[in-house]
This record gives C-alpha cells, structure tokens and sequence, in this order.
C-alpha cells in the first residue's frame, strides 16, 4: 500500500487557510505483530489505538517529545498498519505553509521529513483519528498522478528493524528527506539536549 500513496495529495483545511501537498515519500510499518518498528507492535495501547482502526484514519504521534508526525492507516481493521508520511511538495498554500516553516530556505524544504510536514500542513493532536476519505473533513487523503519511477530503501530514524526497504519515495523528487540511518534525530548546535 505505501507506494500507491506517492503522488496523492494530502490537504487541510484551516481557519488560516487552504494547504495541500503532494506526498513524494512514504514509510510502511506493518500491523501483523512481526514489525518491532511499529507502534503496533505491542497491540492496542491507548497511544496507537487508532492504528487498529478502519483504513483510511490518520494516525498522529509525538516523535521524540519534539514533533509531531503523521500517519496514514491501512490494512484490515484490527491488523495495526501504517505508512508514515515522510516529505512531499506543497501544491496549493506555500505562502501559508511557508509562514508555519519559517526556517525553510526554499520551497523544496517546506515539507523536507515528516515533522515539517506536519508543520506545513499544521496537522497536530486533534487531528488524531481524522477520517481522510471524508469530503468534510479538515485533513483530507485524494488520488494523484502516481510517479514515473519509485525508489525504496531502508527505513530511517528509527533503531530497529532497519534494514527493511520499506521506504518509498519518488526517485529524483527534491522534497525527499536526507538520508540518516538509525535512532533519534540529531542535535543542532545551540539546542538544548
């Protein structure tokens, strides 16, 4: 299901206004209890709970006690799989979602990696469980033109299961993240640990 996902186009509604992107990369964690990755791995706890929900729900986490990151569900209800979003191209609204990602240089890094998408597209905790393929609904998941070539790879950010190619982006798109194996993200100078 991941890589059908690259080209669709992910919207929200705000009172701001109207952002859209087009996703250009994507992560896959599968639900069947055999992915330690996965914040399903362990069953229904109350923070991935929704993971186990119909298909078409948006799973949001706090990554890290920094960012927020989104997921799309998939799969069968009660099977726990998601497909993180990682990075795609803003369409419609890059003056707005350029104000909420004020440290982006250019427009390619407005939505560079899965906490500044989020950013853009100002998708936070109370769009946990948001139904995607709902017309009324302030975050919405719609059908794009998928990419000419596709490119997979091993997981990234996270400390196991890495060797997974499950991460799927669209070859030469210059939105996709910068590729860092393993673990927590790194440090900026002049942040606090």
């Amino acid at each position: 299901m991941a890589p059908t996902l690259l080209g669709c186009w992910v919207v929200t509604d705000r009172p701001a206004g109207r952002v859209a992107l087009r996703l250009t990369e994507v992560e896959a964690y599968a639900g069947d209890g055999t992915d330690p990755a996965a914040h399903s791995h362990r069953g229904p706890t109350p923070r991935a709970a929704v993971m186990f929900g119909p298909p078409g729900r948006l799973y949001v986490y706090f990554s890290y006690g920094v960012h927020w990151c989104a997921n799309v569900v998939v799969g069968a209800e009660g099977q726990g799989s998601a497909v993180l979003l990682r990075a795609g191209d803003v369409v419609v609204g890059e003056e707005l979602a350029a104000s909420r990602r004020p440290s982006a240089r250019t427009p390619r890094e407005l939505a560079r990696g899965p906490a500044r998408l989020t950013q853009a597209l100002a998708i936070g905790p109370d769009d946990k469980d948001a139904d995607l393929l709902d017309p009324s609904s302030p975050v919405r998941l719609h059908r794009g033109d998928p990419p000419a070539d596709v490119s997979a790879g091993p997981r990234v950010g996270i400390s196991v299961a890495t060797e997974l190619p499950w991460r799927y982006w669209e070859t030469g798109a210059a939105s996709v993240s910068v590729f860092r194996p393993g673990g927590k993200p790194r440090r900026r100078a002049g942040r606090p640990a």
